[in-house]
């Protein structure tokens, strides 16, 4: 559950509303790129350049000439080795393609420091965004845990982030309004079984979420990391973490609307919300890691473009 103050709201600081991710300085984007590069080095072979002959190939083999080949690709040095013609056979490469799987549930509206949670995820996807049209590659994203979900397919170039900018303006979904039937998959779970069968060539998955609520999301995020690169970036805010001493406090889960009240200035309680936050967040790295994927952890306090180029680096 987030906390919102329902007395003693002059100790808690919340963000008025949707911040935005913040600055996005160029030279923390230029050095994650080469980061996120070599994140799916293992996916693809080569600088992942546009499909076809040429610029974007890489040689694969060579091979005797035969009658028809091009003869601008004969290779002068196996040639004079071997005695017989031999021509450079290049293949072209696939484009990278990276999907962003975005989370823009409830509880991702929830922040008490410098922003958002849905702000930090917001830039995360932004970031990635960029880095991957940059290297001709082509960007994809799918939403979930709002009554409409979002699906923009793989592109490339300017219209491509234009789309994802548009989808990010949504924002994310109404305290309650979407509640989930714990008897069938949760949003995530169900979004990243969808991506499975929209991937069949191995790429790269960024899953941005807080991952909170049932963790039926592992089985088809293994799968995921069978054929991708896979990388989580779980948001975080301080205030999931211990509660403060300001007195009578509503606790509201902004996935189903259920409310609580609780007197936060007993230390017994902050001490058992504290040791619960710790556990959870314990179980959840403990699935990624089950999962293969690699886990980032982000806050809504602080600079998290440079804690993400850090985790990464």
């Amino acid at each position: 559950m987030s906390p919102r103050a329902a007395a003693g709201a002059e100790f808690l600081h919340v963000p008025p509303g949707r911040q935005g991710p913040g600055p996005l300085p160029g030279g923390l984007v230029d050095t994650l790129d080469l980061t996120v590069a070599q994140k799916a080095a293992g996916v693809l072979p080569g600088d992942r350049r546009a499909p076809g002959l040429g610029q974007g190939t890489e040689l694969a083999q060579l091979r005797p000439y035969v009658p028809g080949d091009d003869v601008r690709q004969l290779d002068p040095a196996a040639t004079a080795r071997t005695g017989i013609p031999h021509v450079r056979q290049q293949v072209p490469e696939r484009a990278l393609t990276t999907w962003v799987a975005l989370d823009v549930s409830p509880s991702m509206a929830f922040g008490t420091a410098d922003r958002l949670k849905s702000d930090v995820a917001e830039g995360v996807a932004l970031v990635v965004s960029r880095l991957a049209l940059r290297r001709g590659g082509r960007i994809a994203l799918a939403t979930s845990g709002a009554a409409a979900e979002r699906l923009l397919p793989p592109r490339s170039g300017r219209g491509a982030l234009a789309g994802i900018r548009r989808v990010l303006a949504e924002g994310v979904a109404v305290d309650g309004a979407h509640a989930h039937d714990p008897a069938h998959p949760s949003p995530l779970a169900r979004s990243l079984s969808r991506l499975r069968t929209l991937t069949p060539n191995p790429g790269l998955i960024v899953v941005v979420s807080d991952f909170r609520g049932p963790r039926d999301w592992r089985p088809p995020l293994a799968a995921l990391a069978h054929r991708h690169a896979v990388l989580a970036v779980e948001v975080r805010d301080p205030r999931e973490e211990t509660l403060p001493s300001v007195g009578p406090l509503a606790l509201i889960d902004p996935e189903t609307g259920a409310r609580i009240e609780v007197d936060t200035s007993s230390r017994r309680l902050r001490d058992r919300f504290a040791a619960a936050a710790s556990a959870d967040r314990a179980a959840i790295a403990d699935e990624l890691r089950r999962a293969r994927s690699q886990h980032v952890v982000l806050s809504t306090e602080g600079d998290w473009l440079r804690v993400l180029g850090r985790r990464l680096s």
